[in-house]
C-alpha cells in the first residue's frame, strides 16, 4: 500500500495498514504527481511482499528511480530498541517529536521508535522552527533534526537532539548526538562514532561494513542488501580507531590529485570552522596537470565577505595535508541538498 507521508494522517494510515497486515510504501508529498506515480509503479505497489515486511522505504538516490528497501517489523523493532537503549529513553519521562520528512528513514524511524517502545510522540507535518520550540515547551524532550535546522531553534530546551543527514557543525551543543546510517540500516546505527548495541563494524579495503539485526536483507526487486555473511557494504570510506568510527565519505567522492588521496569530508569540516563560511562542499574536477583539482564551493555566513583562494588554502593547510588545500574556489547562494539537508556532491560537481 502506498501512502502519502505527511503528518498524523500518515501515521494513522500506517497503523491501520499494519493492523490488517499490509506493508506500506511512504510517498514523499513533495514529489510531482508523475514522479510519485513512477515510484509507485517501479516499486510494484499491490504485488505481494516477503513475509514480515512492514515498510518499503525509497532510498534517497539522486538519479533514476530510487530502490525500495524492505524493512521487517523485526528489523524496525531491533532499530528502536538499540537507539532507545543508547539514548536512555524512558517512556515514563520522555516524549519524541517527529518533524523530519516521514518518507525518509530519518524521519520515519522516530515514529516507529516511539511506537515500539511505548514512548509518547508528537508528529508535525514538517519542520517549523517556532513549532519545534513550542513542542519543547509543551513537554517534548527528544527530537531528530538535520544540522541546518540546529541554529534555528533553542537547542538548550531539549534533553537530546539526534542529528542526521549532513555533517554536524563543529561547535554543536553537548546535548546533540551525530548519527551515521542509511535507509538500509533502518536509521542511524553509529552514534558519535560508537556502534549501537548489537551493531558490528568492520573496515575492508577502506570501506565501512555494517552488520546487525536492524539491517535490511533485500530490496524490493529481490536483490540482496547484504552479502552471504550478513555484512552491508556501505560504499562509504572510513576508519576504526579503538572502536570509534570516522567516516571519510563516499568512495566515489574521493579526489585523487597529483597521486594523493583527498577525502572531502575533513576538508569540508575544516572549511565550516572558518568564520565566513556557513557550509561547504568539496569536489574533484578534471585537471590536465593534477588529474583532479580540489574545488571548494562555499555558502557564506550572513553578512560575511567571501574569503579569497589564498586565505582558504592557508586555512585548510593549517589543519590538513597541503594537497588537501583547494585549488579553486566558488561561492554560491545555496548548496544543492537532499530532503534531509545532505549536500548533493554530484550536483555540485
Amino acid at each position: 500500500m502506498a501512502i502519502e507521508a505527511r503528518g498524523t494522517r500518515f501515521t494513522e494510515a500506517l497503523r491501520a495498514a499494519w493492523d490488517v497486515g499490509d506493508a506500506v510504501l511512504p510517498v514523499d508529498p513533495r514529489l510531482p504527481r508523475a514522479a510519485a506515480a513512477a515510484l509507485v509503479e517501479s516499486l510494484q505497489v499491490g504485488a505481494p511482499v516477503e513475509r514480515g515486511v512492514a515498510l518499503v522505504v525509497p532510498t534517497s538516490g539522486t538519479t533514476g528511480v530510487p530502490k525500495g528497501v524492505q524493512l521487517t517489523h523485526e528489523q524496525i523493532g531491533a532499530s528502536a530498541e538499540a537507539t532507545s537503549s543508547f539514548l536512555g529513553v524512558d517512556p515514563a519521562r520522555h516524549r519524541w517529536l517527529a518533524c523530519l520528512p516521514l518518507a525518509h528513514v530519518g524521519g520515519l524511524s522516530v515514529v516507529t521508535r516511539a511506537w515500539h517502545t511505548g514512548t509518547p510522540l508528537e508528529v508535525h507535518d514538517g519542520f517549523d522552527a517556532a513549532a519545534v520550540d513550542a513542542a519543547a515547551r509543551a513537554g517534548c524532550t527528544h527530537v531528530s533534526l538535520v544540522a541546518t535546522a540546529l541554529a534555528r531553534i533553542d537547542a538548550s530546551a531539549w534533553a537530546r537532539i539526534v542529528l542526521g543527514g549532513a555533517a554536524p557543525p563543529p561547535d554543536r551543543p553537548s546535548n546533540t548526538v551525530a548519527t551515521y546510517g542509511m535507509t538500509e540500516t533502518g536509521s542511524g546505527v553509529v552514534y558519535d562514532g560508537v556502534a549501537l548495541p548489537g551493531v558490528e563494524l568492520r573496515i575492508d579495503d577502506g570501506e565501512i561494513l555494517v552488520r546487525g539485526p536492524m539491517v535490511a536483507a533485500r530490496y524490493r526487486d529481490g536483490t540482496p542488501v547484504v552479502d552471504d555473511a550478513g555484512w552491508l557494504h556501505t560504499g562509504d570510506l572510513g576508519r576504526l580507531d579503538d572502536g570509534i568510527l570516522t567516516v571519510h565519505g563516499r568512495r566515489g567522492d574521493m579526489i585523487i590529485t597529483g597521486g594523493e588521496n583527498v577525502h572531502p569530508d575533513p576538508v569540508e569540516q575544516r572549511l565550516r570552522q572558518h568564520p565566513a563560511v556557513a557550509d561547504a562542499a568539496v569536489v574533484g574536477r578534471p585537471d590536465p596537470e593534477w588529474g583532479q583539482r580540489v574545488v571548494a564551493v562555499l555558502e557564506l555566513s550572513p553578512g560575511a565577505d567571501a574569503p579569497d583562494l589564498d586565505e582558504v588554502r592557508g586555512w585548510v593547510r593549517e589543519a590538513l595535508p597541503p594537497w588537501s588545500a583547494p585549488k579553486e574556489l566558488e561561492v554560491v547562494d545555496a548548496l544543492p541538498r537532499t530532503a534531509l539537508g545532505k549536500v548533493r556532491r554530484a550536483a555540485v560537481r
